[in-house]
């Protein structure tokens, strides 16, 4: 499985299968465990990264860039007024010129049209940081969160709280390929697209998982093995954040939204959070809470995949 990851790109959950996954967060777990060995090994040693931003970042940008330093390689902060993709130079230029600098190329965007065009002209692996549409390497370490707290990813129920945006885009279909049963609980007008879910439940089919979209946040919740949630207004939805605001009020992961859960439920948060919107203070602070474990697995789980992706994880 892992061999069969080098020199491939990762634009969307969907390209992954489930073993493919699986290595992907066994070798995270063992760099988690163990780097000093990564960091004395220096797999990615004389390797750039071209960091590609048109949004501006925290867990991105620090989580790659301090992941290329530990594995001996480079990183290169590439701002939005660096790129002006499309504008300045085509999407295609700058994906053949950063090809003959950097080993790896990643890109936090807008529109995935933009990361799809930057991985079809490139000739080396590009890995989708973020895109209005998906964002897979939040969900690898998601799923390594889940499995460190739980124990094991297939037969769980997860259930998502929320707008049905990126993120909720790539946990369907993340949870389809592991076999995570999986619900979104969004008001009415904000699920994710039809599309979407038809492609999730064709995806869970193989892993007999269960995909749901509901309205109902505390009836989604009950037995849940995960609460997850996320930002009401997504960057670039500002100008709706007030709107939003009513629209989402009562989906909020709380303590009494908790008790509906599994006593043993993990609750997690891509973050930034907006504390007393989509997530109240004490719920983000409860003793299951592991949303900053799941910020520092971004790190790993980015590790491990551009490991993989440039063939250096041999030995580790």
């Amino acid at each position: 499985m892992a061999a069969g990851l080098q020199g491939r790109s990762l634009i969307s959950m969907r390209d992954l299968d489930a073993g493919e996954i699986m290595a992907i967060l066994d070798l995270a777990g063992r760099l988690k465990a163990d780097r000093q060995t990564a960091q004395r090994r220096a797999p990615l040693a004389g390797k750039t990264l071209a960091m590609v931003f048109q949004k501006p970042s925290l867990r991105t940008r620090v989580s790659f860039e301090a992941g290329m330093t530990l594995l001996g390689g480079h990183a290169i902060y590439l701002a939005p007024t660096d790129i002006k993709l499309g504008q300045r130079e085509t999407t295609e230029d700058i994906a053949l010129v950063l090809s003959r600098y950097a080993a790896l190329i990643m890109a936090r965007v807008f529109g995935h049209d933009i990361v799809e065009d930057l991985a079809r002209h490139a000739t080396v692996p590009v890995i989708n940081g973020l895109s209005d549409f998906e964002h897979p390497c939040q969900i690898l370490a998601d799923l390594l969160t889940i499995r460190e707290r739980q124990g094991r990813l297939a037969g769980l129920r997860g259930v998502y709280v929320g707008d049905g945006n990126n993120v909720a885009n790539s946990l369907m279909f993340g949870a389809a390929r592991v076999g995570m049963h999986f619900t979104v609980a969004s008001p009415k007008g904000f699920e994710p697209r039809p599309e979407v879910v038809v492609q999730a439940r064709e995806m869970a089919r193989a892993s007999k998982a269960e995909i749901r979209v509901v309205n109902d946040p505390a009836a989604a919740a009950a037995d849940a093995d995960v609460l997850y949630t996320d930002v009401w207004a997504s960057m670039g939805q500002e100008h709706e954040a007030a709107q939003r605001r009513a629209h989402f009020a009562g989906f909020q992961i709380n303590m009494e939204l908790l008790r509906h859960a599994k006593p043993t439920a993990t609750v997690l948060h891509c973050l930034p959070a907006h504390y007393g919107e989509e997530i109240d203070y004490p719920a983000s602070r409860a003793p299951n809470s592991a949303i900053f474990d799941q910020a520092e697995n971004r790190m790993h789980a980015q590790n491990a995949l551009m490991l993989l992706l440039a063939g250096a994880a041999e030995g580790l």
